[in-house]
């Protein structure tokens, strides 16, 4: 099929903290050097900031160097945290506070703000089209263009299929971006940056990523229950057969957000992480700031929580892999968005000066490295590189013991470095080895079922396109994961959207509930046959985060 195309000097695909930031950086260059760079942002959510999802605790050391002035320029950091508590939770009831030198110094938060992450992506937007950029919300990358084993760009997704994949009467062909170079910035599991992983072996040698995924609310609270620049962190119960931690910030307008995390190398497959999330609610501590206000808000993503041991060759031949789409997050701090923005810095920096000495694309940029190593993104994630194995290793009490021990005493630079080989798939065990657990029903004041928080996730897709969640083999979810895992799809989706349906005369069949899909990217890592692959579906659908 003939395509429209459109050139660019750069096209940056996902218009998170990561690319927004490479996009700023490009033009920033540009300037100084008095010279033209031609930059475009695809976003596939319906507009900046729809699809973004994070605690969030903001570092603002990557914001500081890519605009120091970011104050006078309005950016939306107007909770700076004011006190710590962190806890370790020992059942539904009780709880330790844990005094300061018990904790990594990396969960102190001195100096950091509490944050939309969402609302900070809008304001980049801003910043960013200011200089000049063009940002495409509610176009999703869809395809690699390669040539020559080359990236050249991207084709962006049809519009107006219908479920057999045919043209309806609205159908509109996507056209192709192409670019001297193409950065991914899609977040975690990236449907693009996996398979450029694959496609150029970027992985070779590196342990296997490691994912959690994270939940988060945003409520509404009486005045004297809300304390602006709190910040609380747990660890323990409910997480018995999972090892991960909760949160609890107090942002502005007299709201809280309230989530957690779960590591998804869990190894029972009857455990239910929404479940979990509900039940972690109503924990005193939790629910002391929480009763008598209103949920608002709903939803969900997955963490890349690899780390260094995981990260990946970000270069390749025409390309750049950054942010969570590589895995640039620093688990050991919970935090993703300076470290992503880092990444895109550096990554417009080396393109920046390639384009403006006269490189006309296609190049493996191996600068990329040398920039890295020698930056702070890299020490960063160099002193926190334990952090998970220790976790995964050790369990949540002895592996926060050295975790404790490795940053307070060491600054992270013990020498050892330890790793997890292990994929998280991997780790679910037959279902004849547990029992199922029973969760508590939801009381719909402080713990809710799945359907209505989607509902709070405004989440919409047009229902007559194609399944965006592709099965490879539509007969292993009953003939495999149902009879061995008692199909786990069905509790570790956040949205509901895998269903296991008894049907008269025929027996059990998975039903995908694809409009209920908030784009977590869970099926696609912790699925045990690995045989689920998530793909874009039709640009400006998923969910519309206000200020998340």
């Amino acid at each position: 099929m003939e395509r429209e195309a459109m050139e660019y000097d750069v096209v940056i695909v996902g218009a998170g903290p990561a690319g927004l930031s490479a996009a700023i950086r490009l033009k920033q260059q540009a300037e100084s050097a008095g010279q033209e760079i031609s930059v475009c942002v695809v976003e596939k959510g319906s507009e900046v900031g729809a699809h973004i999802l994070s605690g969030a605790v903001f570092e603002p050391r990557a914001l500081n160097e890519l605009f120091p002035d970011w104050a006078e320029r309005g950016a939306p950091l107007n909770t700076p945290v004011t006190h710590d508590d962190i806890y370790l939770f020992s059942d539904e009831q009780n709880a330790r506070k844990l005094p300061g030198f018990a904790v990594p110094k990396t969960m102190h938060n001195s100096g950091n703000y509490i944050i939309s992450a969402a609302n900070l992506c809008r304001w980049l937007a801003e910043q960013a089209e200011a200089l000049g950029v063009e940002i495409f919300p509610g176009f999703a990358a869809s395809e690699l263009v390669l040539e020559d084993n080359r990236v050249k760009g991207i084709l962006i997704g049809d519009m107006g299929l219908d479920r057999e994949g045919q043209p309806k009467d609205s159908y509109t062909p996507g056209m192709a971006l192409l670019a001297k170079y193409t950065l991914f910035a899609e977040g975690c599991r990236g449907h693009l940056g996996k398979q450029l992983i694959q496609h150029f072996a970027l992985d070779d040698g590196k342990s296997p990523q490691h994912y959690a995924i994270g939940f988060k609310e945003i409520w509404d609270v009486p005045a004297e229950q809300h304390h602006a620049g709190l910040v609380v962190h747990s660890a323990g119960w409910p997480l018995s057969d999972a090892s991960g931690g909760g949160y609890l910030y107090h942002a502005e307008g007299q709201q809280v957000v309230v989530g957690l995390i779960i590591d998804l190398n869990y190894s029972n497959p009857y455990l239910n992480p929404f479940e979990e999330f509900q039940r972690y609610k109503q924990h005193p501590t939790l629910k002391q700031y929480l009763k008598g206000g209103k949920r608002v808000s709903y939803g969900a993503r997955a963490i890349a929580k690899g780390g260094l041991n995981s990260l990946p060759k970000m270069s390749f031949n025409g390309g750049l892999l950054i942010g969570c789409d590589a895995g640039t997050l620093n688990f050991a701090k919970i935090k993703g968005n300076h470290t992503a923005m880092k990444s895109g810095m550096l990554a417009a920096e080396v393109v920046a000066q390639a384009l403006l000495s006269g490189d006309t694309g296609g190049q493996d940029l191996t600068g990329f490295a040398n920039a890295f190593e020698n930056s702070w993104l890299y020490d960063e994630l160099y002193r926190s590189r334990n952090f998970g194995p220790a976790i995964h290793k050790f369990g949540t009490f002895w592996g926060g013991a050295f975790n404790t021990l490795d940053q307070n005493w060491f600054g992270g630079r013990l020498p050892l470095t330890l790793k997890d080989e292990q994929h998280d798939y991997a780790q679910l065990k037959p279902a004849a080895s547990y029992s199922p657990i029973v969760y508590p029903k939801p009381d719909n004041q402080i713990s809710f079922d799945r359907l209505s928080s989607v509902y709070l996730s405004n989440t919409n897709h047009e229902e007559e396109q194609p399944c965006h969640l592709k099965l490879k083999d539509a007969s292993i979810p009953i003939q495999v994961n149902l009879a061995k895992y008692a199909e786990p799809a069905q509790r570790y989706c956040p949205a509901g959207v895998y269903e296991i349906v008894e049907e008269q005369d025929k027996g059990p069949r998975l039903q995908i509930n694809a409009q209920n899909c908030i784009h977590c990217k869970t099926c696609d890592i912790k699925d045990p046959s690995q045989n689920i692959t998530w793909v874009t579906p039709e640009g400006g659908g998923g969910p519309n985060y206000p200020n998340m």
